[in-house]
């Protein structure tokens, strides 16, 4: 029998969703954002699933990332067995559909009872795997009516989860009963998801996938077109900036001596927003162009901004220093593992809870450095591109903080194994 909480959860979702609907759709349409299709998310249009597979959910970009090595790690021990790869996000989907990592790319369902039954119907997994900390009350209560294993991998609680989440501990604990095997990033995530309800002789700590991902290889082409307009300037990417942040970046670039103002490559985190952090270069009077429209761009051009998917991991490379967005403003950061991958020295301004411990480590080792507004960025930028010695001892101490932390790939798989045997 379904306990109160998940009664109380559907009655929330039923009277929440017909109100939230149209906002959300009005929302998307005004930003230009895009959606996975609505049919599959319900459960229908299915592709044909191969059945007794391993289920991978990755909710966008940054989960999909973490997805990469852990599939590839499971189809190395085990080329029989199906994977099956989901995303809720329609960047995450054409990430993940673009890699190719898995059997069956789809969008994962909305969290009612009739499409999560249909998919699980369809897919019928020996194995559902969420990354990070997804806890889908409908889904985790289909696994367990069916007797099929649910394991949160590479799982973390913010502080911010932590509290609201502490404060419906009674009401969770239920939900999350289960759940077979919740694999933390650390301790204190550990400590947290016990805390939660999730039994603490099921939780165990196997490190961050994170630090093992490599990224995606760039086409050859889109590297030698930004070299080339680059033209021997420095490199400056700024990744996965939110609104808020575009302004600051430019107006960061403007504040340097035009002799030895980098080129800049700006990646929104969503892609939509392209053409709006285009026009804020261009309102700035900034020579820009978009990457889609490379072969348009004037020469000596001073900015490009990223309006694809997928492709920011692999373009750190060019990077002589990278500022990593999310985090000038309140959003909670984002990662900066992929340039230290690179031996690319990272700002990063003080809003990072997502990543907290992540930058803990990173400012200890002196591979980032924290800034708080446009001025402090302008200032940071100008350090280390005047240095290059201490650039390149900031970024050789990135790569070497990856190196020590490596590892978690292996130990996950090695914990998924007893339920594939």
């Amino acid at each position: 029998m379904a306990p109160p909480a998940l009664w109380l959860y559907r009655a929330l979702m039923a009277v929440s969703l017909p109100v939230m609907a149209p906002f959300l759709l009005a929302a998307d349409r005004r930003r230009g954002k895009k959606r996975p299709p609505w049919s599959q998310r319900l459960g229908r249009n299915l592709p044909a699933i191969p059945a007794g597979g391993v289920w991978v959910q990755a909710v966008s970009v940054g989960e999909v990332a973490v997805a990469r090595p852990l599939l590839a790690e499971l189809r190395r021990r085990h080329p029989g067995v199906p994977l099956v790869l989901s995303a809720t996000t329609a960047t995450g989907l054409a990430m993940a559909s673009g890699a190719q990592l898995a059997d069956v790319t789809l969008p994962f369902p909305v969290d009612l009872p009739g499409p999560v039954r249909r998919l699980m119907d369809a897919a019928r997994p020996r194995l559902v795997v969420l990354v990070e900390t997804e806890l889908w009350p409908e889904l985790l209560a289909a696994c367990g009516a069916r007797g099929i294993p649910i394991v949160l991998v590479n799982a973390r609680v913010s502080d911010k989860s932590f509290r609201g989440y502490r404060a419906v501990r009674s009401l969770l604990r239920p939900l999350l009963a289960p759940v077979s095997l919740a694999l933390a990033q650390d301790e204190q995530s550990a400590r947290r998801l016990a805390a939660m309800g999730v039994g603490a002789d099921r939780v165990t700590v196997t490190g961050n996938v994170k630090f093992d991902a490599t990224p995606p290889g760039a086409a050859p082409k889109v590297l030698e077109e930004l070299r080339r307009l680059a033209g021997g300037r420095p490199v400056l990417v700024a990744g996965s900036t939110m609104p808020g942040e575009e302004e600051q970046v430019f107006d960061a670039l403007l504040k340097l001596p035009a002799r030895t103002r980098p080129f800049l490559l700006v990646a929104p985190r969503h892609p939509e927003r392209a053409a709006q952090a285009a026009q804020l270069a261009a309102d700035r009077g900034l020579t820009v162009a978009r990457r889609t429209l490379l072969a348009q761009a004037a020469p000596g051009c001073e900015v490009v901004v990223l309006d694809t998917v997928g492709e920011l991991a692999a373009l750190y490379q060019l990077a002589d220093v990278a500022f990593i967005g999310g985090s000038l403003v309140a959003t909670g950061g984002h990662n900066p593992i992929e340039p230290a991958r690179f031996g690319v020295p990272v700002i990063t301004g003080p809003h990072v809870k997502n990543f907290a411990a992540v930058y803990r480590s990173f400012a200890a080792a002196g591979a980032a450095r924290v800034v708080h507004s446009a001025a402090d960025l302008a200032t940071a930028l100008e350090h280390w591109l005047s240095d290059r010695t201490a650039a390149g001892a900031a970024g050789a101490a990135g790569r070497a903080l990856l190196a020590s932390n490596a590892g978690a790939t292996a130990r996950t798989a090695d914990a998924l194994e007893r339920f594939l045997a």
